[in-house]
């Protein structure tokens, strides 16, 4: 498959991640987990726009309205992106104050699926949490390392999942009405020189794009078969996540980290923390828009 890396944008995140597409913006939207930095771009002018917020920011989606919603340090929060005004919405882990939210997608009944870490990635520390409109969140898996890429089938019967250092993308079935998992399998296990799978999407024919952190650069993997299909090459080390955008949904967003980097390290791959666009041949969907 041809893919062709059409630019980078200059971004410099620390901890890049949570890329999203929201069409009637014509924006994509990235977070700098480390840095509390929602960024903003326009994929049609090209204007970069970057808020910052004093938290863990680790999640952006989107919400009703036209209201973003963000997961700051363990907290949802409706945000407007024109009036700067925010709305708490609800609280998980309160009084574990090393834990912050990780990745976050929203399934198709509009419910959010968010994860939490340890910031010492105390292993099992984390959860999978799925929060509905009732703002009452409910743990969905335990004993998770990093909770990291989500993805549904486009039949909705099917959930795939990431907890980074088991290196394995799981499969669990999934009823849409619901929103209950149940464990089916392990799809694809990775092997460990190709770094370790974090933030993932899925296309139009039921493959799953995964970013690799420590792998250079974005798989595209067979869920059904465990094959690898195709890899994006990316000139910078540790690659966390992934999304498809723009008009024709052939554009994949791809997020980067300085994370765990030496002076050496960043002056040999000095585009690590920026974004890349790249064109796909294949499409991916629009994502779906939380009930918040």
């Amino acid at each position: 498959m041809k893919n062709t890396l059409m630019k980078s944008i200059p971004s410099q995140c620390f901890l890049g991640e949570g890329p999203l597409w929201i069409a009637e913006l014509g924006s994509f939207f990235w977070v700098d987990i480390e840095k509390g930095n929602l960024h903003r771009y326009h994929l049609a002018s090209e204007k970069l726009e970057i808020r910052h917020f004093p938290h863990y920011l680790a999640v952006v989606l989107q919400g009703q309205n036209g209201k973003l919603i963000l997961g700051l340090d363990r907290k949802l929060v409706r945000y407007d992106w024109d009036s700067e005004e925010m709305e708490e919405l609800c609280e998980v882990e309160a009084n574990e104050s090393l834990h912050r939210f990780n990745d976050g997608k929203v399934d198709p009944y509009g419910r959010i699926w968010i994860g939490t870490l340890s910031t010492k990635f105390t292993q099992g520390a984390g959860s999978l949490y799925r929060i509905d409109s009732a703002l009452k969140p409910e743990v969905q898996l335990k004993n998770l390392t990093i909770s990291n890429g989500m993805a549904w089938t486009e039949d909705q019967e099917t959930f795939y999942f990431i907890d980074t250092p088991t290196r394995k993308i799981q499969e669990y079935s999934f009823a849409p009405e619901t929103g209950e998992i149940e464990f089916r399998r392990n799809a694809i296990e990775i092997p460990e020189d190709l770094g370790f799978p974090d933030g993932m999407c899925i296309d139009q024919e039921g493959m799953v794009w995964v970013a690799y952190y420590g792998g250079s650069g974005v798989y595209r993997w067979d869920p059904n078969t465990g094959q690898l299909l195709d890899k994006i090459d990316l000139p910078v080390p540790h690659v966390t996540s992934c999304c498809f955008g723009g008009e024709n949904l052939d554009l994949m967003l791809i997020t980067s980290a300085q994370e765990n980097m030496s002076e050496d390290d960043l002056g040999n791959y000095p585009q690590s923390g920026d974004v890349f666009l790249v064109k796909v041949e294949v499409r991916g969907f629009e994502p779906n828009r939380a009930s918040l």
